[in-house]
C-alpha cells in the first residue's frame, strides 16, 4: 500500500506544483509581500469555502473543491517558504529559487507523511473529506493563536508543524477526490 500512496501523493503534488509554476511565470513571486497572517487567512478562506459548500450542499461559484485544496496546499508551501526566508522585505525571488523551495517543502511533507503513515497505518484512507477540511480549519485556528502569541508556545508544535499537517490533509483530500472520480 505504501507504493500506491507515494504514487498518489506525488500525482497530487504534481498537479499543485504545475499550477504554482504557471502562476509563478505569470506573476513572479509577488506572494513574497504577504506576511504570515495574510497567508493564514488565505488558507482559512479556502477551507471555510469547502466547509460551507459541504454544509449547504451546493455551490454558487464554479471553482472546484479540488482547486481549493490545491490552493490550500500551495499557500501552505508559500507560508513555509516565507518562514524559512524569515524576512519581511517582500523582495521577490527568481523562478529557480522559488521552485527549489517548493520542491524542498514538498519533499519534507512527503517524508513526514511516510513517518506518520507508518505509525497510523494509513488511517486517513478511512476518513471523510469533511474531516480533512475540519482538521485544516483547526490547524489554522492553532496557527492564528500562535501568531497572536508572537510565535511563542509552551508545549505545542510550532507554525511549521501545523502547516506540514495542512499540506498532508490537503493531499489526502485530493487523493480521495481523485478516487471518487
Amino acid at each position: 500500500m505504501a507504493d500506491k500512496t507515494i504514487q498518489q501523493y506525488q500525482e497530487a503534488v504534481k498537479k499543485a506544483q504545475s499550477l504554482f509554476e504557471k502562476k509563478t511565470k505569470d506573476y513572479g513571486t509577488s506572494w513574497r509581500i504577504l506576511r504570515l497572517p495574510s497567508l493564514t487567512d488565505q488558507i482559512f478562506i479556502k477551507a471555510q469555502r469547502i466547509r460551507t459548500i459541504d454544509l449547504k450542499g451546493q455551490q454558487m461559484i464554479n471553482d472546484s473543491i479540488e482547486s481549493e485544496f490545491i490552493g490550500i496546499l500551495n499557500y501552505s508551501i508559500i507560508a513555509l517558504i516565507q518562514l524559512e526566508l524569515n524576512d519581511d522585505t517582500g523582495k521577490e525571488i527568481d523562478y529557480a529559487t522559488a521552485m527549489h523551495f517548493y520542491e524542498k517543502k514538498c519533499s519534507e511533507s512527503l517524508e513526514l507523511m511516510l513517518k506518520k503513515n507508518h505509525d497510523y497505518g494509513e488511517a486517513w484512507r478511512d476518513m471523510r473529506i469533511s474531516s480533512f477540511t475540519d482538521l485544516i480549519l483547526m490547524r489554522i485556528m492553532r496557527i492564528r493563536q500562535i501568531e497572536d502569541n508572537r510565535g511563542n508556545t509552551l508545549v505545542s508544535e510550532g507554525i511549521d508543524s501545523n502547516l506540514y499537517d495542512i499540506i498532508n490533509y490537503s493531499i489526502f483530500a485530493l487523493i480521495k477526490l481523485s478516487e471518487k472520480s
